[in-house]
Formats: C-alpha cells, sequence, structure tokens
C-alpha cells in the first residue's frame, strides 16, 4: 500500500485520467464535501483515506484496503470522511468493461469459478482487496514511469485485474457484467434507456418490455441493482441533469426545471431541495462560487 499511495500521488491529475486507458486515479483533499453524480462502471480501490456513498436507501463505507465495484453507471451522492491538505484521499479506479469480462469467462475452466450465481445482485458492493489486486494495481501505475511499455503491458495488468475481481469476493456481480442475459444486462439495458430519455414519461410496462421482463421481474430486479424504483431513479436523473445546467445557467430556474421534464415550478423546486438540501436559485449561487467536487466511486 505505501508504493501504492506513493505512484498515486505522484501521478495524480486534476482530471483524473491517466496515460492508460479506462485507469483512473482519484485525489482529494477535502473530506464532507458532499456531490452527487453518476458512479461509473467501475472498480475504485481506495489506498488513503475513506468515502460514504448512498445509492437510493443504501449506504456504502469504503476505505484504504477496500476496493467498491460497481456494475452499472447510477446516480449516488457521495462524501470523503477522511482527506485533508496534509494528507488526501487517493484511489485506483478501472473501467469495467463487459467484452473484456466476457471474454474471460469463455476462458475460464470449471472450478474455476467459486460458485454459481444466484439471483441479481446490487449494483454496488464494497469487499477488502487482497493482496494481488494491489499488486496488479501498483504494477499498473509503475507503467506510468514507463510510457513506452504501456501498448505492450497495461492490456496483461488490465486482464489480470479483471481476473481478480471475477474469482474474487464480489465476483458474482463483476461476473454478471459480462453475461449478456443476466439480470444485471437487463436492468442495465433499461437504466441507459431511462438515462437517455429522462425528460419524457413512461409506463413501466413498456420499459419491462423493451428490457425483456416480466413487470413483477423487472420491478424486482431494477430494485434489486439500484435500490430505487423505475421512477425514483428518472427523478434523481432528472435532478443530477438540473444542477449540472444551474452551474451554467443559474439565473434560469423555470426553465431549466422544464428542459429536465418539470411542468410545474414548484414540485421542481420541493424535489430539487430534498434532494440537494437547497432551493435551486440558493444551490446555484453556492455553485457558482465552489469547485465541484469530483464524484463517482473513486
Amino acid at each position: 500500500m505505501e508504493e501504492l499511495r506513493a505512484l498515486l500521488e505522484r501521478h495524480a491529475r486534476p482530471d483524473w485520467t491517466t496515460p492508460v486507458d479506462g485507469v483512473l486515479i482519484g485525489r482529494a483533499e477535502r473530506a464532507h464535501e458532499s456531490s452527487a453524480s453518476m458512479s461509473g462502471v467501475v472498480m475504485a480501490l481506495i489506498a488513503q483515506g475513506a468515502k460514504t456513498l448512498a445509492l437510493g436507501d443504501r449506504v456504502y463505507e469504503y476505505r484504504a484496503g477496500q476496493y467498491l465495484v460497481a456494475s452499472v453507471d447510477l446516480p449516488v451522492t457521495g462524501h470523503y470522511t477522511e482527506a485533508s491538505r496534509a494528507r488526501p484521499a487517493l484511489g485506483f479506479g478501472l473501467r469495467l468493461e463487459p467484452s473484456a469480462i466476457a471474454e474471460l469467462l469463455l476462458q475460464a475452466q470449471p472450478g474455476d469459478l467459486a460458485r454459481a450465481d444466484a439471483g441479481t445482485p446490487s449494483a454496488l458492493a464494497v469487499s477488502d482487496a487482497p493482496a494481488e489486486l494491489v499488486d496488479a494495481a501498483v504494477r499498473m501505475l509503475r507503467l506510468l514511469d514507463r510510457p513506452r511499455d504501456i501498448p505492450v503491458l497495461a492490456p496483461l495488468i488490465k486482464r489480470e485485474i479483471l481476473w481478480r475481481l471475477i474469482t474474487g469476493e464480489q465476483g458474482a456481480v463483476v461476473r454478471q457484467l459480462g453475461l449478456a442475459d443476466s439480470g444485471l444486462s437487463h436492468v442495465a439495458h433499461a437504466v441507459r434507456w431511462i438515462r437517455d430519455n429522462y425528460r419524457e414519461a413512461f409506463r413501466v410496462e413498456d420499459v419491462a418490455k423493451m428490457s425483456g421482463m416480466s413487470v413483477s421481474a423487472f420491478y424486482r430486479n431494477f430494485q434489486a441493482v439500484t435500490a430505487m424504483s423505475p421512477i425514483q431513479f428518472q427523478k434523481q436523473i432528472r435532478l443530477q441533469q438540473a444542477r449540472l445546467l444551474l452551474s451554467t445557467h443559474p439565473n434560469d430556474v423555470t426553465t431549466v426545471g422544464h428542459r429536465v421534464g418539470y411542468d410545474s415550478p414548484s414540485q421542481f423546486s420541493r424535489e430539487y431541495r430534498r434532494q440537494f438540501g437547497a432551493p435551486p436559485s440558493q444551490d446555484a449561487a453556492r455553485l457558482r462560487d465552489t469547485v465541484p467536487a469530483a464524484g463517482g466511486a473513486l
């Protein structure tokens, strides 16, 4: 962990990206500064500090030596509980690609996977990081000091990290990402559709049919993965998009509400305040005066 922290500190960028596609470095100096964002489909390994994420009515806490898997890109609210300028929170992230996971599953031998997957898991899961996973993350970050090696070695280390996840404690969550007909994949399809059409009213029965599930199965699986009903999920997306718009159009609250799908300004203001702790106009002024905190799982 000592070397992991040193590498993360040295290579952290303001935009959290790295020269290795899909590899992220998180660094934060402020604790207890909440931000609403999308989780991303990622593995986030914390090397220093601690973070709390809320998804619907579920709360996930993870700290140095633990990792979180986010298997669906969902609206979350989070904040660091341990971070300061003297000792910033530091994290390693890897975007999870379903096609890469599917390829590894096809190569797995009988008995490689600990047990059969049962049911549809939650989209978020936290575990202690095994030494092998930390070691692979360190070797990936060492490549940043040897750019010539990245094209050849980075894909190999990515596969190793995915294999550690697939065969690890949260393997059921990760494996479902690579299964085209899993409950998780059906919910992920519905999630993408709602995100793309969040302004429009919809019938749950229609989205369930489009996702290839009965209405009862759709409700059950959607709730299991997202900790929200489909309508609650749509509201979260609308409010997060409204907040993003207000950061650039702070004096146009009514128009922003209409743009994200609210016909009633009073309903928009009421639900916005419930979500973010302040009415839209007041929150917009606050957003103008602060640098938005980085969100997601890292």
